[in-house]
């Protein structure tokens, strides 16, 4: 060990920023209009249409796609402009009904009839 020194000693802090972290997009964020959304998750929509093949088609990420796509059918089944917290909270809701070891999850807003028919299907499989 060496013994102690009484010299004072000097740190120099060096700062290195990259210019860009490797394997990051080169441009900037894109902000996409909400009339431009709209006509894509209405496409999306569309019965048998491929969210995968039309965000590629645009250049996005299917992800990116669905969750314009989950937005939409909230903001159609919840209004942003809810009149009380209760009604807000209510749309937020979710009903989990466990059968065995699947478990079966509704919008409170599901149509009872047709609840009866998926649990009745999961019964049977």
């Amino acid at each position: 060990m060496s013994a102690p020194s009484s010299e004072t000693r000097t740190f120099h802090m060096i700062e290195a920023v990259a210019e860009r972290l490797e394997g990051a997009p080169r441009q900037l964020r894109r902000r996409w209009s909400d009339e431009f959304k709209a006509q894509v998750v209405a496409e999306a929509l569309e019965p048998g249409a491929s969210v995968s093949g039309i965000a590629h088609r645009i250049g996005i990420h299917p992800s990116q796609l669905f969750a314009w796509r989950r937005d939409a059918r909230a903001e159609r089944t919840c209004p942003s402009q809810s009149s009380s917290r209760e009604a807000a909270m209510a749309c937020m809701s979710v009903i989990e009904i466990a059968i065995g070891e699947v478990v079966v999850r509704a919008g409170v807003d599901v149509d009872e009839a047709h609840l009866q028919r998926v649990i009745r299907a999961v019964r049977s499989a």
